[in-house]
């Protein structure tokens, strides 16, 4: 299975999947780079992944199903564009001999999921959606800091090489914060290095591992000493609770 991240809007990226002439993508809030790939590579898209129901993940999908006839899978509890095969925490789709299975994430919204899957021969690989960023996380829309914890924790008890196909290009500012909570660590710095040098070339961050994701994002980090610290820094009513830990870490990057 050959992965591909088609930039859309100004920082999303469709996560493409494609085996021989057949292809799948996840989360197409435009349908113009999707269309445009497809002619591009003579591929047949057979269905579409959807995280959640945010505008930006999804309004590309009426047009690439009245263009394709792709079928579309997406959280049982959230608000889509039908039809739509609706998928619980536990079910799994079929994706091109790769079967992914579905995971409950809520925080970033009520009725979020992410799809686990491992091809052939191929690490693991996590369509998180906009729960977890590479040095970060997504903004509470519509769960809590307690959810959006939790969510994160289940991801990162998966294998460290797991590559984490996010959904949006924010590496590089994640990673200043991340800086800012945690200044000596070196993994950090060099990640940052690495990743300048990969976006001056307008390569993609994308994906990362969950492995590198637990030694340089903060927001899987909440349990540690360091992070504690720092987030008691910021604000001096956090508590030593992890949950009080990440909400406050997560108030910190909104104002960051």
């Amino acid at each position: 299975m050959e992965l591909t991240p088609l930039p859309a809007f100004n920082d999303n990226y469709i996560w493409m999947m494609r085996v021989g002439s057949r292809a799948w993508v996840v989360d197409p809030g435009q349908a113009e780079p999707v269309l445009l790939a497809l002619a591009r590579d003579g591929l047949g898209l057979e269905g579409i992944l959807i995280t959640h129901h945010h505008g930006d993940h999804t309004g590309g999908v009426s047009a690439l199903r009245q263009a394709t006839g792709a079928a579309v899978h997406g959280p049982a509890g959230e608000d889509l564009p039908e039809p739509c095969l609706r998928l619980h925490a536990g079910d799994t789709v079929e994706v091109m001999g790769t079967s992914f299975a579905v995971m409950d994430v809520p925080g970033h919204t009520a009725g979020h999921i992410a799809f686990l899957g491992q091809p052939e021969q191929q690490a693991p690989l996590v369509f998180c959606g906009d729960t977890l960023f590479s040095a970060g996380c997504g903004r509470l829309f519509e769960g809590t800091a307690a959810q959006m914890h939790a969510s994160l924790s289940a991801l990162a008890a998966l294998p460290d090489d797991t590559r984490v196909c996010c959904a949006h290009e924010y590496t590089l500012s994640n990673l200043a914060f991340a800086a800012t909570v945690e200044p000596n660590n070196s993994e950090i710095t060099q990640h940052t290095v690495r990743c300048r040098a990969w976006r001056q070339e307008q390569l993609p961050t994308l994906p990362s591992t969950l492995g590198l994701e637990k030694r340089i994002n903060p927001f899987l980090r909440a349990h540690l000493p360091s992070v504690r610290a720092a987030a008691m820094g910021y604000d001096a009513g956090t508590s030593d609770n992890p949950v009080s830990v990440f909400s406050t870490l997560r108030q910190w990057k909104n104002a960051f």
